[in-house]
């Protein structure tokens, strides 16, 4: 206020537009105080300087404020931190209640498996209770061996949490790396950590005026309305109705820093309606009536590297063979499956998401499935490897240099991306991310690609899968 020399008129014109703005906050109560930091007015003492303000000053209205922990209404629910196995006679489950009570003798729900469990004795350093509620930091022994891991949430049978693994959720972006949808991130919610993807961006938040704004992507301390979906399904409930089981980070799987915050705002309905069917013949009989081993041969490089001339090739010389295979190019693909996508970061991303999700029902029908793909991102490769898993995965990386690509420049893509007539194109304005560790390396320059592909048979055989 000394800003203003202690106007009247400012502070309620100040006052006025902010409750105005958080109007559109929900609940969220509003109370303001005219305050100089400089000098102390209206801090612990009423300030001379004010006179026309007759409220509270900002200690006594802390004071006033009603910080009471609901916690203890709601729900039971615990997340469990730790299987407690000091010996063989002694199995318990440690963690901290995050809302609610329990007491020996009641019956709980096993989120993970659906089961219920009675509750033989609640074990402190202290000596067992006779009660835990809300803040407390057990362990939990059941009357019958249950199959509960960390990570499990264990809740109250006529108030149970959601259990699905898609679902609806703010999220605050935290890295200078963007957030793009089909990625894979590690989500931790509790103790627990999946996979995960932003499967849409339903909009961007303006943080100024709580507008919702149409985007693709989510930059450093942005706000967004997402979709995500997780490998396997999470327990939990909405933010709004609790912050210990509403809320998660995203995790960079390459490093391993917090990616983004997110708060939970319901499950999606498809998640409940749709149910595994189990088939009777299996991935393992196809494969066997073929008698062959399914793999994904993925051959990653530049544009003009050499990657579909060393596929075609191998694909002919399984096929004399006699393996059954299929060859899935990038340009093929786009034709197709992908014709809806264009070059941006997220639509590369989810050029390689379909891909894998295509290779990976063609690993299960027992083929070997030749990919060719310049996917300049390590985590889209890394993201396939784990999705086409058991099946055998090698990354194929035609190390051919930019420059003799430019030169090569069969289909005259850096020419026109020199032009401008080309955005987002790898290797120009665009990142190649190199592979680190790939099964198979192998350069083009003086080099048949009969002779390449030869080698890359080689490294099939060495593992036995032709």
């Amino acid at each position: 206020m000394d800003l203003v020399a202690f106007e009247q008129r400012c502070f309620d014109d100040i006052a006025t537009r902010f409750s105005a703005f958080a109007a559109d906050l929900g609940d969220a109560s509003v109370t303001a105080v005219p305050l100089s930091a400089r000098f102390g007015d209206n801090v612990t003492e009423k300030s001379a300087r004010i006179p026309w303000y007759r409220g509270p000053t900002l200690v006594e209205h802390l004071e006033s404020v009603d910080i009471s922990d609901a916690r203890a209404e709601r729900p039971f629910r615990f997340p469990v931190q730790w299987v407690n196995r000091p010996n063989g006679d002694f199995r318990g489950f440690s963690g901290t209640v995050v809302s609610g009570s329990i007491t020996p003798g009641e019956t709980v729900l096993v989120t993970g498996s659906g089961r219920p469990a009675r509750l033989k004795e609640i074990v402190t350093f202290e000596g067992p209770l006779d009660r835990a509620e809300a803040g407390d930091a057990v362990t939990l022994t059941f009357d019958t061996d249950v199959d509960i891991a960390r990570g499990d949430l264990l809740a109250d049978p006529r108030g149970p949490p959601e259990f699905v693994d898609q679902f609806a959720a703010h999220v605050i972006w935290m890295s200078d790396q963007p957030l793009v949808p089909g990625r894979s991130y590690l989500l931790k919610i509790g103790p627990r950590t999946v996979s995960a993807t932003v499967t849409a961006l339903k909009h961007r938040i303006d943080v100024d005026t709580l507008a919702r704004l149409a985007d693709k992507t989510l930059g450093l301390n942005e706000v967004g309305f997402c979709n995500l979906s997780t490998a396997a399904p999470v327990a939990f409930d909405p933010y709004a109705a609790s912050r210990d089981t509403g809320a998660f980070i995203l995790i960079d799987r390459f490093t391993n820093e917090t990616a983004g915050a997110g708060m939970i705002a319901f499950g999606l309905r498809r998640a409940s309606n749709i149910h595994w069917q189990a088939l009777t013949v299996g991935s393992a009989q196809r494969a066997a009536l073929k008698e062959q081993v399914p793999a994904v041969l993925w051959l990653t490089g530049l544009s003009g590297a050499g990657k579909s001339t060393i596929a075609d090739i191998i694909e002919k010389l399984l096929l004399a063979r006699g393996r059954h295979t299929m060859l899935l190019d990038g340009d093929n693909v786009r034709h197709g499956l992908n014709r809806d996508l264009g070059f941006t970061e997220a639509d590369r991303v989810e050029n390689i998401r379909r891909v894998g999700e295509v290779a990976k029902l063609m690993t299960e029908a027992g083929l070997i499935v030749i990919c060719s793909f310049i996917s300049p991102f390590r985590a889209e490769r890394r993201m396939v490897r784990e999705l086409t898993a058991p099946a055998a995965f090698l990354e194929v990386f035609v190390d051919t240099p930019l420059d003799e690509c430019i030169r090569r420049d069969p289909k005259g893509l850096y020419a026109k991306a020199k032009a401008g007539r080309l955005e987002h194109f790898t290797g120009l304005d665009s990142p190649y991310e190199v592979p680190e560790a790939p099964e198979v390396r192998v350069t083009t320059i003086d080099v048949a690609p009969e002779t390449i592909a030869e080698r890359i048979l080689d490294e099939l055989r060495r593992r036995e899968i032709i």
